[in-house]
């Protein structure tokens, strides 16, 4: 790559957001930049099977499902094998309650008119499909390390492991530990949970419903997520020093203490792959944008997974961004102008800020609350779970489609 490669907008990071924004931007009216280029360090062979096994598995909303469709991303994913998992409720209880008894809350997409809430999707299968669309869309993806970014007159300069990238706008798509964000000066907020996810698959003595099970600990938040070969995944989230005692455990006692926290739900549980775990943190960007560089997905904000809206969250990111762009496009604007930028930071800051905080409150007072805590939840989750008007405006969250929403991710797919 010469120090003349010049491109409208590169993307850094090529996991799911990122290839998504790319996609976006390649296709139809959403997106009328010409020249993409996607960089990322460790690009899949897309000409390889995808793995069989995935730990790292997303709850996409409709929303996302409708984002992905736009970005001709969506087809891909339900052409892999048991990529997707369609799940047709979420049950939610406390640790002091019966699984299904009073106190419990149980949303169902029959009653919102819905085929489901959303499809269960691993990681592997979703960068997978997002990056062959924006690819076979025209974009560019090269296996590249950023190593600085620099701002001059001729746009925004990345200097990379395969030479030097010239852009209108960069786009940081590359996770938690963004090299854009920091070399382009970005501040960030954090909090450490002190806490772990532990995350593998799990056979059930009872099938999972296709319903995506989560209870309340007093200790954490234990996710039964169903998959379409009839397992579960489990995301497990414990104090660090709990945690890393069932990470040790053999998996007898492991599956014992695992069946325990769920209550017996889906009967005596045994574990179908390894065990891995990752840290839980609150991570926020207080700016998303600068002149020609702006912050999408987990570079801007991670969240609690308890409720699984991280990549939702991002997705979002990306469809807004994009329609953006399109409209700055159409008028002939810079790209990388800031009042363009400002107006994708306006729009995706908030709502993120709203759910950033939902998730810290829910994981203080329901994943860790006290006894009176607990009863106070009890008791407003069995009002909710008695009236349908109460339900469905949670049930339009966890669908992804309340809030201000970009074009993409109001309509109905075909």
């Amino acid at each position: 790559m010469s120090a003349s490669a010049q491109y409208d907008v590169a993307i850094v990071g090529g996991g799911p957001v990122g290839a998504a924004l790319g996609a976006l931007l390649r296709r139809g009216a959403e997106g009328r930049a010409r020249r993409v280029l996607l960089l990322e360090r460790e690009l899949p062979d897309l000409q390889k099977p995808a793995p069989t096994t995935d730990l790292r598995v997303f709850a996409l909303s409709r929303a996302s499902e409708r984002i992905l469709r736009a970005a001709g991303a969506w087809e891909g994913v339900v052409a892999i094998p048991a990529a997707a998992c369609a799940y047709e409720r979420m049950h939610v209880w406390p640790r002091d309650a019966e699984p299904r008894g009073e106190g419990s809350l149980t949303f169902d997409a029959a009653e919102l008119g819905e085929a489901d809430l959303g499809h269960i999707v691993g990681n592997d299968a979703l960068q997978r499909a997002a990056l062959a669309a924006f690819i076979a869309a025209g974009g560019e993806a090269r296996t590249a390390e950023v190593r600085d970014l620099r701002f001059t007159e001729r746009g925004a300069e990345l200097e990379t492991s395969s030479g030097t990238v010239i852009a209108d706008l960069v786009v940081g798509a590359d996770g938690g530990r963004s090299v854009v964000r920091r070399a382009a000066g970005f501040a960030v907020e954090a909090q450490d949970y002190g806490q772990l996810a532990i995350v593998a698959n799990v056979a059930s003595e009872r099938a999972h419903e296709a319903t995506a099970w989560q209870r309340f600990l007093g200790e954490g938040t234990l996710a039964l997520l169903p998959l379409s070969s009839g397992q579960s995944s489990i995301v497990w989230s414990l104090p660090r020093e709990r945690a890393e005692s069932l990470l040790a455990a053999a998996p007898d006692i492991f599956d014992a203490e695992l069946t325990q926290a769920s209550a017996g739900v889906l009967g005596a549980l045994h574990l179908a792959s390894e065990r891995r775990s990752f840290p839980l943190r609150r991570v926020s960007a207080p700016q998303y944008v600068r002149e020609r560089c702006a912050l999408v997905g987990d570079a801007a904000h991670i969240v609690h997974p308890l409720a699984g809206q991280g990549v939702n969250l991002g997705l979002l990111d990306a469809a807004v961004l994009a329609e953006l762009l399109a409209a700055a496009a159409a008028e002939r604007e810079d790209l990388g102008a800031l009042r363009v930028l400002r107006r994708y930071e306006r729009w995706r800051k908030s709502d993120n800020e709203v759910m950033s905080l939902a998730m810290d409150l829910l994981n203080r007072f329901l994943a860790f609350g006290g006894e009176g805590a607990e009863r106070v939840v009890q008791r407003g989750l069995g009002w909710v779970g008695r009236s349908a008007v109460l339900r469905r405006p949670f049930a339009e969250r966890a669908l992804g489609l309340a809030g201000e929403l970009p074009a993409i991710a109001r309509r109905h797919s075909a």
